[in-house]
């Protein structure tokens, strides 16, 4: 005769019932929580459990747009234009097929103006060098031509590209200083230029205790900004600064502080 052992009971029937709500070995996402759904905002779908609504987009407002082929480059290629690039001794400058004097600054300044939105080598140099050269041996034939060379430089500004900005700035900054009462004569047109300026005028790369090169070399965005600005204040007459303080409500004066 055989004895067997006595029934006992392994388990209470409390503990089984806990164990059951413990999840399975075998279950795909084992002891791991399961991960939140992303569901778009302002549905129903948002109130339920374990969801995730999906962020707003970035409106990209510091985002460069894309450089297209300008005016100038075209005429450029062509063979519009009397000028070409020299190198000697010293470095590269422009060699003038005709003087200066006897060019119609209608035509030639605003094609120019039109190339500030150029990034490649030669066209950003021949733009640069160009009208440096027209307005040194012919500033008494800009004024007139300042109402055509607004929108090239509005759209100079608009590309928001950091090299663009800088080049176009530069530009400015020689047409405001080398010729007479240009300043007071882009007064009214402030509404077209400084928004994109007003835009970029606080935009500084924050290094700690680095050293932005950049400043150096006249790479600095915000810096040709508050310069710009400032060369504007001083040859805009006595009401630049009112209207500049209209468009960039952060701009001190240089002249009355």
């Amino acid at each position: 005769m055989v004895l067997l052992p006595p029934c006992t009971v392994q388990q209470c029937g409390k503990d089984f019932r806990n164990s059951l709500k413990k999840p399975s070995p075998n279950y795909p996402y084992g002891h791991k929580t399961k991960k939140p759904r992303v569901v778009p905002a302002f549905t129903i779908q948002a109130m339920q459990k374990n969801t995730v609504v999906i962020p707003p987009p970035k409106c990209g407002v510091y985002d460069p747009l894309p450089l297209k082929p300008s005016m100038f480059r075209k005429c450029y290629q062509r063979g519009e234009f009397p000028v070409g690039v020299e190198f000697t001794n010293c470095g590269k400058k422009l060699a003038w097929k005709v003087p200066i004097e006897k060019l119609d600054f209608h035509h030639y300044l605003p094609m120019f103006f039109d190339g500030l939105s150029e990034f490649d080598y030669p066209y950003n140099f021949i733009v640069e060098k160009g009208i440096n050269d027209l307005i040194i041996k012919g500033s008494y034939k800009v004024l007139p031509v300042v109402p055509q060379l607004i929108i090239p430089i509005k759209n100079a500004l608009a590309t928001k590209h950091p090299h663009v900005l800088c080049h176009a700035l530069r530009c400015i900054q020689m047409l405001v200083s080398g010729c007479d009462r240009v300043g007071e004569a882009l007064v009214p047109y402030y509404r077209q230029i400084l928004p994109t300026l007003n835009l970029f005028k606080d935009k500084n790369r924050n290094l700690g205790a680095g050293i932005d090169h950049s400043a150096s070399r006249g790479e600095n965005v915000a810096d040709l900004i508050e310069e710009t600005l400032q060369m504007l204040e001083r040859f805009g007459g006595p009401d630049a600064f009112i209207n500049i303080k209209y468009l960039i409500p952060t701009y001190e004066s240089c002249v009355l502080n």
